[in-house]
């Protein structure tokens, strides 16, 4: 059946959000009785070419195709009359309603005017068998655990009867044998004509239960074709590749400087128990899947979250900062991911953003001493490159230039180390060079620079030394010509180097 007309196609789409494209004139058929991939490193087009296909975001041009016809505005109630269902990664369950409740809502069996309940428990509960789930229909899915919540929302797709099922990361919270019953599952829809679009960032899974993938790069398909034949190493293969040009700079030859941060049995948040040390003049890139504790270590060495180690030394001190404050004393500063709602305060002016954590050290007798603010804004605007006024808002200012003054406001403050959690993520090229050649500069400094970030080239290209964290403890440690794109995402993704999917 694999040759028959596309349940759900997206010709040439094309789609951005504030002037930045993040899918360029992608292409992708879904067809009935194929279970179909669709991989791609974080920030690759995934989940927006996910919603164009449910109807819930619109294509700036091109055209979403159902049953070979173009689907014209396509929404959300359009899709789900096509029999399109979507098991989104983020789940859309309503705690307070029951399981049968969830699973039913906005399909519910009506009589006279009213739910009825009786019909609805008949129809939920053939697909509460399908999937394993024998709770009590009317139990709150608030009393259950996030991997029956999981089971739930399968269900939920399943209620409607789908032509064509998206599973966005289904297994991420199941349990093995909950992942064996949706494996089984999804061999079974398959097998009755079903068009199945499976994403996930568990590679095993992918060679298991498709026969088809689609490879998503910087919003551009660099792969359409069959699974036979690719192993675990073929796919990182597929997903790597890019020309980095001169975008990086030199990359200096090694050099030990002085001990800034040393722990071993290392805890915080999801990071459990790990060792970790880093000297004067590195840049050392935290990598891994989203969500797999590098926030968190960045977090617990600043003193931002609670935070554990059975030996730790922070810049010539022993212990951990215990917080915040502590951390920016000892010489430690720490630039978000999210810079409009943790790194800057957009109202307020590019000058008030830039003097924000020197303003104590500025200060004299008390009082402000607007001559030194006005120097050092002055001084920080050159570095910048920020050209105009700097009384604007810097909500006024592009994206890049935000992340420059989110990382410049800190350097009155002459840190020594500098922890920064993706800090290019929606950057244009131009202001990335930027951004690489000044912290090259702040290593050259003898400053170090811990970079957790999503943008695999990015630690391959600026790093001197790459930690992988895989579900909160170290998968591996890379440096020299160790550190190479297949081999960040292989230990991302747990393939060993023989490319068997762990």
């Amino acid at each position: 059946m694999t040759d028959a007309t596309p349940l759900l196609e997206a010709r040439q789409v094309f789609k951005g959000f504030f002037g930045n494209p993040v899918l360029k004139g992608v292409d992708i058929a879904l067809r009935p009785g194929r279970v179909h991939a669709l991989l791609g490193e974080n920030g690759a087009g995934k989940s927006t070419l996910i919603n164009l296909l449910s109807g819930a975001l619109q294509p700036d041009s091109g055209a979403i195709l159902v049953d070979g016809r173009p689907a014209g505005r396509f929404s959300p109630a359009a899709a789900r009359a096509a029999g399109i269902a979507v098991v989104q990664q983020e789940l859309s369950l309503t705690a307070d309603l029951s399981i049968a409740e969830n699973i039913g809502l906005g399909a519910f069996p009506r009589r006279f005017g009213l739910i009825d309940y009786a019909a609805l428990h008949r129809g939920v509960r053939e697909v509460c068998d399908l999937v394993g789930l024998i709770e009590p229909l009317d139990m709150p899915v608030a009393d259950l655990a996030l991997g029956r919540r999981q089971m739930v929302e399968i269900a939920k797709a399943l209620y409607r009867k789908p032509r064509v099922l998206i599973l966005d990361e289904p297994t991420s919270s199941l349990s093995a044998h909950e992942a064996g019953i949706l494996a089984g599952l999804i061999g079974t829809l398959r097998d009755r004509g079903t068009a199945l679009l499976y994403i996930s960032h568990r590679l095993n899974e992918v060679q298991a239960l498709c026969s088809h993938v689609t490879v998503l790069k910087d919003g551009g398909v660099t792969a359409d074709q069959s699974l036979d034949g690719i192993d675990g190493e073929g796919l990182v293969r597929l997903m790597v590749g890019r020309k980095t040009g001169d975008l990086f700079p030199p990359r200096p030859a090694p050099s030990a400087g002085a001990l800034r941060i040393s722990v071993e049995g290392f805890s915080a948040g999801l990071v459990r128990n790990i060792g970790f040390s880093a000297r004067a003049g590195e840049i050392v890139g935290i990598g891994g899947l989203v969500g797999q504790g590098q926030e968190d270590l960045l977090l617990g060495l600043y003193g931002a979250i609670p935070a554990g180690a059975g030996k730790a030394e922070v810049c010539g001190k022993p212990g951990l900062p215990a917080h915040v404050g502590a951390a920016n004393a000892a010489g430690i500063v720490y630039v978000p991911a999210d810079r409009k709602h943790e790194g800057l305060v957009l109202p307020h002016s590019i000058a008030s953003n830039l003097i924000l954590p020197s303003l104590g050290r500025l200060a004299r007798g008390g009082l402000r001493d607007r001559a030194a603010e006005t120097g050092l804004i002055a001084d920080l605007a050159r570095r910048l490159t920020i050209k105009g006024d700097v009384a604007r808002p810097v909500q006024a200012l592009s994206g890049g230039n935000q992340q420059k003054v989110a990382l410049a406001k800190w350097l009155p403050l002459d840190p020594a180390v500098l922890l920064l959690n993706d800090p290019t993520r929606g950057v244009d090229i131009e202001t990335k060079r930027e951004i690489y050649l000044m912290l090259r500069a702040f290593a050259a400094e003898g400053r170090l620079v811990i970079l957790a970030s999503s943008d695999t080239p990015e630690l391959v290209h600026l790093c001197d030394r790459v930690v992988i964290l895989r579900e909160g403890e170290v998968a591996a440690r890379l440096s020299g010509d160790a550190i190479t794109e297949e081999a960040i995402v292989g230990a991302a993704m747990g393939i060993d180097r023989k490319g068997a999917a762990a």
